[in-house]
């Protein structure tokens, strides 16, 4: 063995160890102390990074699940306002039944008309005042409104009662029955006219023949369309043909245009029926590429559309109805499309010139992640929406007309609270399992970045031990030089 005393070999072996156990007992003592494996990012960066999102997770969840509880009781408050109105509704159904019989003086009749008056009064009052955190629910604003006249668009797609059927354009008639049933005002909505145009196009007729041998014509003489004298020279081109056919369409009914080295004829007319009676010399039509005699393509225009508006019939001549903003100052309007109600002919074509607006709606996030939502409308039930405002039983007949328009009106308040029931039941399943997520979320990320103590104990006792027995061996090695001087003595 080498004796130095320059430089300690074995010392400076033991303090590197010694160092190394240290730095390994104060990182087992954060673990220990924070209960986590993972305290900063060099500890295990790809498990910081995965742990993080799923913290982000966990958050989310945990605030999805108190939306949804506030989302219940939105609805709840909704649900308790709309209990209140079946009641008044059950009283003004019990007074008009009553002011129905006659025994009644008209007296009678006009003491129960005012009771009806107040229970008109506080349905709207109900409507106008029923809100959750400042938020209007019974009076329209947490609905769907008809906003402002648009058409639909080439390209755009058909909705009704929240089903696509085809694109804006056209789409088969096998797939669209509809009528509208009700229409209600609403808020923030624009008054004036909105339509809902139902139309059946005949499809154009068109005549063509066999193509000339070039593009001019050969032939002197006249061709007659529809009854219409049509001169044409030799040696014309067919565009000057074409450009003559056209200039006369509004007698005719027929446009021409040019297709190779023959002209093409097509109507212009839509309906029940599209004709064309193309006549004159057989060489002459020949030579044009077209044949003598009718072409005809027929279809049927479809029958009146019958609607009901409000109660009121509403018939559309030429497969067109039209629904109009109920009164002068319609502050808005909705309309509910009524599946199954309205059959239409082939080839139908559906345009709505009122959009209807779902910005009003209550909007949900149940969820962690971006569009995680639902939708929650309520419609306006007050009295006007209802179709009781005006609700009269100071006669018999009155009295009996009563009974029917309060009958509507509970079964839209019962169709109302259905939904709103299942709203609730929905978010209740929603809330569970959003739970149910987030304990699997919180486990997957607790095993990543959490430490297991037992583990972490060992670890901690075994550099303990090491600590000890390093200071112990740091002390023995630095005596190792002092054997030099008893070879100086």
């Amino acid at each position: 063995m080498g004796l130095r005393i320059n430089q300690n070999i074995t010392a400076l072996n033991a303090h590197r160890n010694l160092v190394a156990t240290d730095s390994a007992l104060s990182k087992s003592l954060e673990r220990l102390s924070s209960g986590l494996r993972i305290n900063r990012a060099a500890d295990d960066a790809a498990g910081l990074a995965i742990s993080e999102k799923m913290r982000g997770q966990i958050k989310g969840l945990a605030q999805a699940i108190r939306n949804a509880q506030d989302a219940i009781s939105l609805i709840q408050t909704a649900e308790g306002a709309l209990n209140e109105t079946h009641s008044i509704l059950q009283r003004m159904r019990q007074l008009a039944v009553q002011a129905a019989n006659d025994t009644l003086t008209p007296d009678d009749r006009e003491q129960i008309q005012k009771e009806i008056n107040q229970l008109i009064e506080e349905l709207d009052r109900i409507g106008n005042t029923t809100e959750f955190n400042t938020k209007k629910l019974l009076n329209g604003q947490a609905g769907y409104a008809v906003t402002e006249q648009n058409g639909v668009a080439s390209g755009g797609t058909v909705i009704v009662n929240g089903v696509t059927y085809g694109d804006g354009d056209a789409i088969a008639a096998e797939d669209l029955d509809a009528l509208v049933t009700r229409m209600t005002p609403g808020t923030n909505t624009k008054a004036g006219v909105y339509t809902v145009v139902i139309t059946q196009n005949a499809t154009r007729a068109q005549i063509g023949g066999v193509a000339a041998t070039d593009a001019t014509v050969t032939y002197d003489g006249t061709i007659v369309l529809n009854g219409v004298a049509i001169n044409v020279v030799s040696g014309e081109n067919l565009d000057n043909v074409v450009l003559k056919i056209n200039n006369v369409k509004n007698l005719t009914g027929v446009e021409a245009a040019v297709s190779g080295n023959s002209i093409v004829l097509t109507s212009i007319n839509y309906g029940s029926s599209a004709t064309i009676n193309v006549s004159g010399s057989n060489d002459l039509l020949r030579d044009l590429g077209l044949t003598d005699g009718d072409e005809t393509v027929l279809s049927d225009a479809g029958t009146d559309i019958v609607g009901t508006i409000n109660g009121k019939a509403a018939i559309g001549k030429g497969g067109t109805l039209t629904l109009v903003a109920p009164g002068d100052d319609a502050d808005g309007l909705s309309i509910t499309i009524d599946p199954s109600k309205l059959e239409l002919g082939s080839g139908a074509t559906l345009q709505f010139s009122a959009v209807v607006d779902a910005s009003g709606a209550v909007t949900l996030h149940i969820g962690a992640n971006k569009d995680q939502t639902m939708t929650v409308s309520i419609r306006d039930m007050r009295a006007k929406a209802l179709g009781v405002d005006q609700i009269s039983v100071l006669s018999q007949t009155e009295a009996e007309e009563s009974i029917a328009k309060i009958d509507l009106a509970i079964n839209d308040v019962s169709t109302e609270r259905s939904k709103l029931g299942a709203y609730q039941n929905r978010l209740e399943h929603t809330i569970a399992n959003l739970g149910v997520a987030k304990e699997n979320l919180a486990a997957a990320e607790s095993r990543i970045r959490d430490v297991d103590m037992a583990e972490e104990m060992m670890e901690f006792t075994r550099s303990q031990i090491l600590l000890q027995a390093g200071v112990a061996m740091l002390a023995q090695a630095n005596t190792l030089p002092q054997a030099v001087l008893q070879l100086l003595r």
